[in-house]
């Protein structure tokens, strides 16, 4: 068997997690399965996947040649493509990734339009709390509140958002308005943990950088809870000015110490294919990118 298509097995076992599974994605008999892998891994002098009686997992080097094979498989899919003169009708499936509030809020209303707009495109969304590997983890896309790295990844700026202190109306009036980080420690503090890393908030005032550890009573992970909490009048509390935007328009929260907000974050659409770009990629990248630039929760400066 060629190689290519040694490398369409390999990647429908890695993807349904075992030979019989695999076989009946591709039509073949499970045996003919195991000895195109067993060649496979006989080729290239490396075992790829972990086989027990209960379970076909991949092994470290299973995990890179799978990245690798994905890769292969969808340029080939797409020189295919631009062969056949449709490269202008982007096709096949683009895992996309982002933090959950953000993906929930801003990312899947962008990609649920996105989904009207090409029939042909499936996305498989991962939102998730943490800093995802593109390469490593499977992504396609990524979309980063943060400063970037260098890396060989490819990234486009498509706004930004603050870190802003809030509170209920209510609150404000019945506890007063702090003028400076230092009123704080007169007020009650929710804290949202996964927003400031360690335990002091940075302030910024005519260029100096000031440094406030506050002291809580309401500490969670969850910023709904945090939002839903400062709305309540339980205290202030600090998040990104995305996830407060709507609350602050409809008057359930405003922004105190607007003039002691630290730098902007700035937000970034991040693919990890820098040189050769697929069709299917390309149009998600400029759909994220032209609908977040749009949306009124990000700054644009």
């Amino acid at each position: 068997m060629d190689h290519l298509r040694a490398l369409s097995v390999f990647v429908a076992v890695a993807e349904e997690a075992g030979f019989a599974p695999a076989a009946r994605r591709l039509g073949m008999s499970p045996p003919t399965v195991t000895r195109v892998i067993s060649e496979l891994e006989t080729r290239i002098g490396a075992r790829l996947l972990h086989r027990t009686t209960r379970s076909v997992t991949l092994t470290e080097a299973g995990g890179r040649y799978l990245d690798d094979s994905r890769r292969i498989l969808g340029e080939i899919e797409e020189a295919d493509r631009q062969a056949a003169g449709i490269h202008s009708e982007p096709s096949g499936t683009v895992a996309v990734t982002a933090s959950v509030l953000f993906g929930r809020m801003i990312v899947a209303p962008a990609l649920f339009d996105l989904l009207d707009k090409y029939q042909d495109i499936s996305v498989t969304s991962f939102f998730v709390d943490r800093v995802v590997h593109v390469v490593d983890e499977g992504m396609d896309v990524a979309v980063r509140i943060a400063e970037l790295p260098d890396s060989s990844l490819a990234a486009v700026r498509v706004g930004a958002v603050r870190r802003v202190l809030c509170a209920s109306p209510e609150y404000l009036r019945r506890r007063g308005r702090p003028k400076s980080p230092s009123d704080l420690a007169n007020h009650d503090i929710v804290k949202f943990s996964s927003m400031i890393p360690g335990r002091e908030w940075e302030f910024s005032n005519d260029g100096k950088l000031q440094r406030y550890r506050p002291t809580s009573r309401l500490h969670t992970n969850t910023v709904d809870v945090g939002i839903n909490a400062a709305i309540a009048g339980r205290g202030i509390t600090r998040v990104l000015s995305y996830m407060v935007a709507a609350h602050v328009e409809e008057g359930a929260l405003e922004i105190v110490l607007e003039d002691f907000e630290p730098a902007i974050v700035p937000v970034h659409v991040v693919h990890k294919e820098s040189g050769h770009t697929t069709a299917r990629v390309r149009a998600v990248v400029d759909h994220l990118v032209e609908a977040l630039r749009q949306n009124k929760a990000l700054i644009q400066r």
